[in-house]
């Protein structure tokens, strides 16, 4: 009889952020981004299976399939073979049923020019996503053009960690203990598409235009996306008029500059911006600073280290961590509804993404698309390369008003825009 083969596998605890993503995800609500590279040629399917086989063992943080303990869920590690590169096959960001993918919780596939690297949100956030996609790029550029790129090393890249610490517990320190937000936010309304379609709308501008744009108003360009956003909302959804409901856009920060971490696992945390129209007919520039101000006052070192030190104590909690997982389950559910309530939409902006010098001339650009959460039916994702920044609105809503103001207000305030879109909105 021929034996069966079993390996010594090694496991993995979820970090703090991760733990709530398998207890939520399903269809329509899938907790899974997308990050992708835009090349200026088309893809060969092959040669991407290829290189995603070459890369995968190096990194520990996406070789892993996801497993229910009696207390929580952890990770252990997957042997086998890299999964399936496909070509794009369904809307972005769809649910990872782990056990038809080869157990592994992401997806790469292609469409024409683009390689898409779709995460479920428990195994990293879009920073650590961002590092396997660009090597991934790497290897592919080294096999397609070996005569360009002969003497490059093939080995991964000198700035290309592969740390997989938990930097929420490296950095944990006990802190007064906070609550969630429940007051009720604007929600933002319209027809729904159905379950599993997804409207994209990409809006690509120089940099050196939006910089300007803020600098006129003394503002960051992450506070003055946030604040443009806003403004269009507070004119589609509200018209202009006070509301007893405030708006509030989530605003995800990346801890990795503020605590030194190069880890692979998720290491953000979100902080909110808070616009509650007290009176009728608020002014762009009025937007502006109150947007300012909220942002301003929470991202500092300090208070990031309170909102992620308060998420740490209650896992470390030992009366908490001996609850049977089925009913921490149903208690974190019953958390997340309640404050996802409190929020209207979430704006995350991954940085600028820097590749080596040998592999610049093959890149377009670079872009990420956010899933839906409950009460968010519509996100924004931002994100740079060259001089060049990449807006994408993703939506579950049929209406694209929020966005044509959006977009027109840049354009009014002197900023070009190359508009594109999955053609849900033309059905």
């Amino acid at each position: 009889m021929k034996k069966k083969r079993v390996y010594n596998l090694k496991w993995d605890k979820l970090d703090n952020t991760a733990q709530l993503f398998p207890v939520i995800a399903r269809e329509g609500m899938s907790n899974v981004y997308r990050v992708a590279v835009t090349l200026k040629e088309e893809i060969d399917e092959t040669t991407l299976q290829v290189a995603l086989e070459k890369v995968l063992p190096h990194f520990d943080v996406f070789c892993m399939s996801m497993k229910r303990g009696i207390f929580w869920f952890y990770f252990e590690e997957n042997k086998n073979n890299a999964p399936k590169v496909k070509q794009e096959y369904t809307y972005p960001c769809m649910f990872i049923n782990q056990y038809s993918n080869n157990n592994y919780l992401f997806r790469l596939t292609y469409y024409k020019n683009r390689i898409n690297l779709e995460v479920f949100h428990a195994l990293t956030d879009g920073n650590g996503a961002l590092t396997f996609l660009k090597e991934i790029t790497y290897q592919y550029l080294r096999l397609k053009h070996s005569d360009v790129l002969g003497s490059v090393s093939n080995s991964l890249g000198v700035e290309t960690s592969l740390d997989t610490s938990d930097s929420y517990i490296s950095n944990y320190r006990k802190k007064q203990k906070k609550s969630y937000k429940t007051k009720r936010s604007v929600v933002i309304k319209g027809e729904k598409l159905p379950i599993n379609q997804f409207a994209i709308i990409h809006g690509t501008m120089p940099i050196d235009e939006i910089k300007k744009a803020a600098k006129s108003y003394g503002a960051t360009i992450n506070q003055y996306l946030v604040a443009v956003y806003t403004w269009a909302i507070y004119i589609n959804q509200l018209k202009r008029k006070k509301s007893e409901k405030p708006l509030t856009v989530c605003v995800p920060v990346n801890l990795r500059p503020y605590f030194e971490s190069d880890t692979n696992k998720n290491f953000f945390v979100v902080v909110t911006s808070v616009f509650e129209p007290v009176k009728d007919d608020y002014t762009f520039e009025e937007v502006v600073e109150i947007v300012k101000s909220s942002l301003s006052q929470q991202i500092t070192k300090e208070n990031l280290e309170r909102l992620f030190s308060y998420n740490v104590s209650n896992e470390m909690n030992l009366l908490l961590r001996a609850i049977p997982l089925f009913l921490k389950n149903i208690a974190m559910k019953q958390v997340y509804n309640a404050s996802a309530k409190a929020n209207t939409t979430t704006i995350t902006n991954l940085g600028v993404m820097k590749v080596a010098s040998p592999y610049e001339d093959f890149i377009e650009r670079f872009e990420a698309v956010l899933s839906m959460s409950k009460g968010q039916n519509m996100k924004m994702t931002v994100l740079s390369f060259k001089d060049k920044l990449t807006l994408t609105f993703s939506a579950c809503v049929r209406e694209s008003e929020i966005q044509k103001i959006f977009f027109r207000k840049l354009s009014e305030e002197g900023i070009n825009i190359e508009i594109e879109t999955n053609g849900v909105y033309y059905v």
